[in-house]
């Protein structure tokens, strides 16, 4: 073999020899390319996926305010519960309250008639006594007649009351007028008041129902009536067709008894009074 020949052969086999090397330098060069691409590719999705650590702090917060509001529920719940318990028992203790102001009335009523009793036998007495030291000699008999026997402070209300109920309104006034002068300081004296305003009411003579009633607002002030004759003041004046002072006495009404039954009714007419 010449050498022209084995020169030829040797430049052959050198370049079979470097494809190879070649081809593996370029895949290098491939595969670093890559992962540089890739480096780039997971940097810019980092960026663009928000940070799920302060998504989980607040599902945590989350969390906690559910459980918070759970727990508020709850104790709403058991509020609830314990406010309907004081309001069942308010209702009870407001029905013995008010079975006890009736009890206290019908004792109030017996001693003002148990007192009237002493002072007509002391009265009595008293005259017995007199007529004894001026005229002693008349006669056992003639001590006993029997006068007009006068009624009882109850008996006395409760006659005046049976006519005011039967509509019998003028009877009403004169027995109850009768009654305040004979025991200024009963019991029932602050309610005899406030019927004689009734009575005028009644008979839609609004202006004496408002001094009546006024009366029981004077004399008096800490009585259960009073809310009642504040409030009938307010319809007379609107009877009367004076808006301004029905307006003025029904707000006295809500603001100086605003628990009361008759807060309630002055609410209802100062509502159909706005419309």
């Amino acid at each position: 073999m010449s050498y022209k020949a084995l020169l030829t052969i040797a430049t052959l086999i050198l370049a079979v020899g470097c494809a190879p090397q070649a081809e593996i330098v370029k895949l290098r060069n491939e595969m670093n390319d890559l992962r540089t691409e890739m480096r780039s590719e997971n940097k810019e999705l980092k960026g663009r996926v928000p940070d799920l650590s302060g998504i989980e702090k607040r599902q945590d917060q989350l969390a906690a305010d559910i459980k918070s509001t759970a727990d508020l529920q709850q104790s709403v719940a058991d509020q609830g519960a314990r406010f309907d318990q004081l309001m069942t028992d308010l209702q009870i203790m407001q029905g013995k309250l008010e079975e006890n102001n009736f009890r206290m009335k019908e004792m109030s009523q017996k001693l003002d008639d148990k007192a009237y009793q002493l002072s007509e036998l002391t009265a009595r007495v008293d005259q017995l006594e007199s007529k004894l030291r001026s005229a002693p000699a008349v006669t056992a008999t003639a001590e006993k007649k029997p006068g007009a026997r006068t009624p009882s402070p109850s008996e006395a209300y409760q006659q005046a009351k049976t006519d005011y109920d039967k509509g019998s309104f003028d009877l009403a006034i004169a027995g109850f007028v009768n009654y305040l002068k004979q025991f200024p300081d009963a019991s029932q004296a602050d309610s005899a008041q406030y019927w004689i305003g009734e009575c005028y009411y009644s008979k839609k003579e609004y202006g004496k129902a408002i001094e009546e009633f006024d009366k029981v607002l004077k004399n008096h002030p800490k009585s259960e009536k009073a809310p009642g004759a504040r409030l009938k003041i307010g319809y007379s004046y609107l009877n009367e067709r004076n808006t301004a002072k029905a307006k003025e006495h029904l707000n006295r009404v809500v603001k100086d008894y605003p628990s009361s039954k008759e807060a309630a009714l002055a609410k209802e007419k100062l509502k159909k009074i706005a419309q």
